[in-house]
């Protein structure tokens, strides 16, 4: 009886794994949310790596929670809040570098402001915004990625694709960046400019991700891929694609978890994540008693 118990369940979950992806070709706002979480596990891996690799990931928690103060400011002005996210993004990351490669600063010590300030500002102006509600706090806090409009799945695919280029184009000066900086401009690479170029980058991917996951979550979709591929190889260029293929099919089953048990999405995304991560530290710690057994 057990056994057939289970069965059902199996059969049920994988009924409604079907009707999801059914239901993709019926409703416009699941494609969306479909195609926005396929390039934003892409991006989030590519990004992801290098973020890791050069160990700025309190940066990058710094800058996504500085974005506020930009979504809160658009509200007010009943502006894009996405574009006002980008603009607080951008400048809050090229100050975070700036005040500490001047050596104004330190890096912490400059994050951690930011990050208060940014949140301090967003939550101010988002509550003075003419008809503001609750509701639209958690959407941006917590991700709510069946909100994803054609526009930003289209802006979030022109990342994609100028982040998979770049990936391709420029790994190598990439990899020296994210790993020494010093050995970086000994082989003529402009460090400064690169540092700052690739900051732009990552507070962009930010913003456009913030839908998906929010900015509460958003750092477990830089951060948990990356250290699951870093379970298995070393190398800059393998363990970007396991990064982004573990973004991506993180992303993806997440969504249709969602769908199915009616659960937050990033909620859903984090918990598949964690699992994989967890996986994968599990396999990597057997194979490493057997070669040490034999």
């Amino acid at each position: 009886m057990r056994t057939f118990r289970a069965g059902l369940r199996v059969e049920a979950a994988m009924r409604g794994d079907m009707e999801f992806f059914y239901d993709i070709f019926r409703y416009g706002y699941l494609a969306n949310a479909l195609l926005a979480a396929v390039f934003a596990g892409i991006t989030c891996g590519i990004v992801g790596t290098y973020v890791v690799s050069r160990r700025i990931v309190f940066l990058c928690g710094g800058v996504t929670h500085a974005s506020f103060g930009g979504l809160g400011i658009a509200f007010w002005l009943g502006v894009n809040p996405i574009g006002g996210a980008m603009v607080f993004a951008i400048l809050s990351a090229v100050g975070i570098e700036w005040a500490s490669d001047k050596g104004r600063m330190r890096e912490d010590s400059a994050i951690g402001i930011i990050w208060s300030v940014g949140m301090a500002v967003g939550a101010l102006f988002m509550s003075l915004a003419p008809g503001y509600t609750s509701g639209d706090l958690a959407s941006y806090m917590f991700g709510s990625i069946v909100t994803v409009t054609t526009r930003d799945v289209a802006t979030l695919g022109a990342l994609t694709v100028f982040c998979v280029a770049g990936m391709a184009l420029w790994r190598r000066p990439i990899t020296y960046l994210a790993f020494d900086r010093d050995f970086a401009a000994s082989q003529g690479i402009a460090t400064k400019t690169a540092s700052y170029a690739l900051t732009v980058i990552v507070a962009a991917t930010i913003v456009l991700s913030i839908r998906i996951m929010g900015i509460v979550l958003l750092l477990s979709l830089f951060t948990i891929p990356t250290v699951t591929a870093n379970a298995f190889t070393k190398s800059y260029g393998a363990m970007t694609l396991w990064a982004s293929a573990t973004a991506t099919a993180g992303a993806v089953t997440g969504l249709v978890i969602s769908y199915n048990w009616e659960v937050p999405p990033g909620a859903g995304i984090i918990f598949t994540l964690t699992l994989g991560l967890i996986a994968a530290k599990l396999l990597t710690l057997r194979r490493k008693k057997i070669a040490d057994a034999t």
